[in-house]
């Protein structure tokens, strides 16, 4: 049987089960992908290729609370929430669409060996393998741009949300693009392994936990393989002794709540100035305990189900062990009994070096809160992670926050704002968080091949 089957996280019940694709149908999707790659499609001008774009930005936008509701009924995004992904999801075509022809016009290199420059070309058959939590943006970030750049797609999606997989590659069809320019797998994770292996493969991005990146980054490198890694994130939500403390709260609640806490970049660790802790944590222990929980698709319901029992389940693990340990229980803590996959806001504080929790991504609505003297203080706890994805500071003081934000250990940082996305911003971490980067003019190049040209002068 297919693992790859739809269950409503809100109230456990099976949509529809889809079946997987066999050896066969893998490799004639890969024969097909290759062969686009060395047609005029993908080497030839970027016009034709930028409209399916436009088209399928258009369509997206005409199909919006469809898509929205899907992606709420398979894995539990609030519908409001979900309206935004799709809208993002519009924005990133609409941005390749607009300005990928710019971004990639020739380079000018200056140089005494004479006239030189670098060109931009594709590279051939990418694999993505891609996660649930954002069942359409994940695609759409690997999608826009080598559709654009010429590169075709193989795209293994997470098995919880097949409808979304499945409707996804759809819309790009029905915008214009050919066979084999995206085309939707339901496979294992040996499957994926062997397309990488095969010499028409030329590149592999993965989103998702840090030892899917481990396995694939493996893989890719072991034949040689351009690979990106978007992993996980334990990000700071850092709010000095001079901040907004109602605004900071408010995001605060936002990021640690949004999507179930299932995001990479949420809000996960908050550092607090000693100054402002305990007014901070009253307000935000206020606000997670009057969230409502309920079904996504009611506007009321201000806090999701987790994904999938699984998910609810690793969380509840993570949890006792870290109390076990000697964490201490703020607020919440428990899953809540019933029907569907649901888990208290939980804030967890006395978080020691030695406690599991302290390196750990907690992926749901669990707050690990610390308590610091000074931003030095505040600048070496955020530091001291495996990850580092994204963050957050919070001070009425510019100066002092862009001086806490060039210091701190991470692909991306906020000031005054919760971690954001929009398709002209590079988004990318370093350390246990991965490599590469995705969106903006570095997520089109990346599986570019940036060649040289000299003129002998």
């Amino acid at each position: 049987m297919s693992s790859y089957q739809s269950i409503n996280p809100a109230n456990n019940q099976l949509l529809k089960r889809w079946p997987s694709h066999d050896a066969d149908a893998v490799s004639h999707a890969l024969e097909v992908a290759d062969r686009l790659f060395h047609s005029a499609w993908s080497k030839g001008e970027i016009q034709p290729r930028l409209q399916v774009l436009k088209k399928l930005a258009d369509l997206i936008d005409s199909r919006a609370e469809e898509l929205a509701t899907i992606a709420s009924k398979e894995m539990g995004k609030l519908i409001g929430q979900s309206r935004g992904e799709v809208k993002i999801c519009s924005q990133i075509a609409r941005y390749y669409a607009e300005n990928a022809e710019r971004i990639l016009q020739p380079e000018a290199y200056p140089s005494a060996l004479g006239e030189a420059w670098v060109e931009y070309h594709p590279i051939g058959v990418l694999v993505a393998v891609e996660p649930w939590n954002f069942p359409y943006y994940q695609l759409m970030r690997v999608l826009a741009p080598n559709l654009a750049l010429g590169n075709p797609v193989l795209a293994k999606h997470a098995n919880i949300v097949p409808h979304c997989a499945d409707l996804f590659e759809k819309l790009v069809r029905e915008a214009g693009a050919p066979e084999g320019a995206w085309t939707n797998l339901f496979i294992s994770n040996e499957q994926v392994a062997d397309l990488i292996a095969d010499d028409r493969v030329q590149g592999v991005a993965l989103t998702g936990s840090e030892r899917a990146g481990s396995a694939v980054a493996e893989q890719a490198g072991k034949h040689l393989k351009k690979s990106t890694l978007e992993l996980g994130g334990n990000d700071v939500f850092v709010v000095l002794d001079d901040a907004d403390l109602d605004e900071a709260v408010r995001q605060g609640v936002q990021a640690r709540l949004s999507n179930c806490g299932q995001v990479c970049t949420a809000a996960k660790r908050f550092i607090l100035h000693e100054k402002i802790a305990d007014q901070f944590i009253r307000q935000f222990s206020d606000a997670l305990s009057a969230a409502t929980l309920g079904d996504p698709l009611d506007e009321n319901t201000t806090l999701g189900p987790l994904s999938s029992a699984d998910a609810r389940d690793r969380l509840v693990k993570q949890v006792d062990d870290a109390v076990a340990s000697g964490a201490k229980l703020l607020i919440g803590g428990k899953a809540v009994e019933g029907e569907g996959c649901f888990y208290q806001p939980t804030i967890l504080t006395g978080i020691t070096p030695d406690n599991p929790a302290y390196y750990q991504e907690f992926f749901g609505p669990v707050a690990q809160v610390y308590v610091v003297g000074d931003d030095q203080a505040a600048i070496a706890l955020a530091n001291d992670s495996h990850y580092g994805l994204g963050g957050s500071v919070w001070t009425r003081d510019i100066a002092r926050g862009r001086q806490l934000a060039s210091a701190i250990e991470t692909g991306m940082v906020f000031i005054n704002s919760q971690s954001d996305t929009s398709a002209e911003l590079p988004f990318g971490g370093v350390k246990r968080s991965g490599y590469g980067r995705e969106l903006s003019d570095l997520g089109i190049k990346e599986f570019a091949n940036q060649k040289l040209v000299v003129v002998a002068g």
